[in-house]
């Protein structure tokens, strides 16, 4: 296997072996019972294809966070978000690196395992907490979008006004999603088989860029033929500030509501809850093939959300608001069928998202205990009642993207895999003060400064009344 490491010349340390435990496969977190079949982490493996993989991880980088990436531009200036696009992609590619060294010298391919590896149970209960809230913010973003954008869809289909009927409104049609389309596919026992929702949902979003950037040259500047001019016009002084005014793309900028663009850009990267487990089911596993894996998943969404940014940001300009869609015609044919395919992509995602929240709560809860369905769908129900109770209490998608991404997502992506990595690969194989592990302090050190700032700046936004200025 790759995990071999060249320094070691063939003697592995009493606390490396966990190098040879990858050519053996999984080891039982717990002894097994008398009559009782082992208990493994995961007894299906080897199943998965490569593509199938990238598809699953993609689908799991992918998500709600797109919608928000033009109005993170439109606050930092088109070079600039494009340079901090780029450098939150590789350092989300680097911690994968991590946390895949990490697993291959343990020989363990669960987030939370590694956390109890690396500080006990104490370690475990913080890995899988920090898991289940930033899934938890996901599933809550996906939803709202489904919330805010299916009454329009039909209402449009029905000829009908939203806030008129009952039936047309978002917090009755999530739970009706929820139960009819997200559950049954939430109740799935493998990751694997989600390979196939995985694609399509993938390629509504590419469907979505290819419609963003065809949306930029057909209106220009020519703002009139948006619909909302007209609301602008209804409201004077909505379109004295500038209502794509100038058509002048800025560079570089800085105001107020730059705090949220990091942590934007950080949630739509954030998928390091589902490497391990993916990797777990990938055909023929090894570091290097999973972080092949990794790097084709992370540079195809890097393209995508870049382009969705530039071209979306190039149409609205500063008045671009945290929810894009927002912005298009609602009566237009080609807009209709964006905003199906978007609710059919993150529909479809809502399944990937809560496999590792299930998972976290299982080691968590039940680590002991062998696969129970009963157990599997009753979690299952709990997590959607509790994400569906939070996405119709939350005013808007701009503070989930903003809390998610200013807490747990530089936990998962900086913080954790540092640490494991400092704690959990021997001194053996790499000594203290390597250059790889220096690395990961430096790593784990920009994770924390990245949540201080962040956080620094949206309480303060939040204490002047500023927090606001989404357009929701």
């Amino acid at each position: 296997m790759e995990l071999q490491d060249p320094k070691m010349n063939g003697a592995l340390p009493v606390d490396a072996g966990g190098y040879r435990q990858e050519h053996e496969g999984f080891l039982p977190s717990h002894g097994a019972a008398p009559g009782r079949k082992p208990v493994q982490f995961m007894d299906f493996e080897g199943k998965t294809s490569f593509g199938m993989s990238v598809f699953n991880l993609s689908n799991a980088i992918m998500g709600s966070g797109i919608l928000g990436l033009a109005y993170a531009m439109a606050h930092t200036g088109v070079i600039f978000f494009l340079a901090l696009l780029l450098c939150i992609a590789l350092l989300s590619s680097y911690s994968i690196h991590l946390l895949l060294t990490c697993a291959g010298v343990v020989g363990i391919r669960a987030y939370e395992q590694l956390g109890q590896r690396a500080f006990g149970p104490a370690g475990k209960v913080v890995v899988a907490t920090v898991i289940c809230l930033h899934n938890i913010g996901a599933m809550s973003s996906y939803l709202f979008i489904i919330k805010s954008e299916i009454p329009l869809v039909i209402g449009t289909f029905l000829n009908m006004e939203p806030e008129g009927s009952w039936f047309l409104k978002g917090n009755f049609l999530i739970i009706i999603v929820s139960v009819l389309i997200i559950l049954p596919l939430a109740l799935m026992k493998h990751l694997g088989y989600l390979g196939y929702t995985s694609g399509l949902s993938l390629t509504c979003m590419l469907f979505f860029l290819i419609s963003v950037i065809y949306q930029k040259f057909k209106l220009g500047c020519a703002v009139g033929l948006n619909e909302t001019i007209v609301e602008s016009r209804a409201h004077p002084g909505a379109f004295s500030q500038g209502f794509n005014s100038s058509c002048e793309a800025q560079m570089f900028t800085v105001d107020s509501q730059m705090s949220y663009t990091v942590p934007i850009i950080a949630f739509a990267f954030v998928c390091h809850p589902e490497v391990l487990p993916i990797y777990t089911e990938l055909y023929r596993p090894s570091q290097r093939r999973m972080q092949a894996v990794a790097n084709v998943s992370i540079g195809a969404m890097f393209c995508m959300y870049g382009l969705t940014a530039t071209f979306g940001y190039l149409t609205f300009y500063s008045t671009v608001k945290a929810e894009m869609l927002h912005m298009y015609s609602k009566q237009e044919k080609l807009i209709l069928c964006v905003r199906l395919a978007v609710l059919l992509a993150v529909t479809l995602t809502v399944p990937v998202v809560l496999f590792p929240i299930r998972r976290a709560l299982q080691q968590l809860l039940f680590p002991s205990k062998a696969f129970s369905w009963l157990r599997h769908v009753v979690i299952a129900l709990i997590l959607l009642v509790l994400v569906n109770v939070l996405v119709i209490c939350v005013p808007t998608i701009q503070d989930i993207f903003g809390v998610v991404g200013s807490t747990s997502a530089p936990s998962l992506i900086f913080i954790l895999p540092s640490i494991f990595y400092l704690r959990i690969v021997p001194s053996e194989v790499e000594p203290l003060f390597s250059w790889p592990k220096i690395q990961a302090l430096c790593f784990g050190i920009l994770g924390v400064l990245f949540m201080a700032t962040s956080l620094g700046f949206m309480f303060a936004n939040w204490a002047t009344g500023q927090s606001g200025v989404s357009g929701h």
